[in-house]
């Protein structure tokens, strides 16, 4: 075979050789991981600052991280990521509690009986104090005080006090792509979007038994969504409510 066959053979070969995958840098807050053989997408970040975004200043929700991006301005560069942060009517207003910068925007709902995965119980808040603790707990145990700096309610919990909701079977047929909030043995909230459908038994063991979590809140489903700059990455579902941004000055 002629030597310059052989050299075009050799570059043909290397050009169809499968790309290895980028290093990890340890820059990003946002990792992958597999449980149970679907993956998830897991952001940590115990030096940010969380922030819940409800409304711009004419009161109208964002509905999408672009136009919070918009709105952010100067800020944005210093989000490390965001994530819609629980349940909301029609016009993308919270219809649980939901306090930002220490205001209350939404009053608690302690409704048990209801259509959705909201009234699911028990339900519960997700909240950071001050002094920058973070707590889940359930609604019908959630006491008002001066010292929250940020809240929002959702439903089902998916962890109550190490053990997984016992509504919920091992792998229902109700499958949607899901996000959470944990908190993990070190007092770090861990937030969790699944990258397929997942169920509701499946995504509580995740925290449970992967995350060792021993409270985790449902955020949402179907519009579950992730904005993660240092990836690349702005999930564009329009129609999203309240949202919960970390920074990182």
């Amino acid at each position: 075979m002629p030597m310059h066959f052989v050299w075009l053979l050799v570059l043909l070969l290397a050009a169809c050789k499968k790309p290895e995958p980028a290093p990890e840098t340890g820059e990003g807050p946002c990792r992958s991981l597999m449980f149970e053989g679907d993956r998830f997408t897991l952001c940590r970040d115990p030096l940010a600052r969380l922030e819940l975004h409800v409304a711009g200043r004419d009161g109208r929700p964002y509905r999408s991280f672009a136009a919070l991006e918009h709105v952010l301005g100067a800020r944005a560069p210093k989000v490390r990521f965001a994530m819609n942060a629980g349940m909301f009517d029609e016009d993308g207003r919270p219809i649980g509690l939901a306090i930002a910068g220490g205001q209350e925007v939404k009053a608690i709902n302690r409704r048990e009986k209801g259509g959705g995965n909201f009234h699911l119980q028990p339900n519960g808040v997700f909240l950071v104090r001050s002094d920058g603790r973070s707590e889940i707990v359930p609604s019908r145990a959630f006491e008002p005080s001066a010292d929250i700096a940020l809240a929002t309610q959702s439903g089902p919990m998916l962890v109550i006090d190490g053990a997984v909701n016992a509504r919920f079977s091992p792998d229902g047929t109700s499958r949607f792509v899901r996000n959470a909030v944990g908190i993990d043995p070190d007092g770090v909230p861990l937030f969790v979007i699944s990258d397929s459908a997942v169920s509701f038994g499946k995504f509580a063991r995740l925290f449970r038994d992967e995350l060792k979590c021993r409270n985790a809140l449902y955020l949402d489903g179907s519009v579950s969504s992730l904005w993660d700059p240092v990836n690349g990455r702005m999930d564009s579902f329009s129609g999203l409510g309240p949202m919960l941004v970390a920074f990182r000055d």
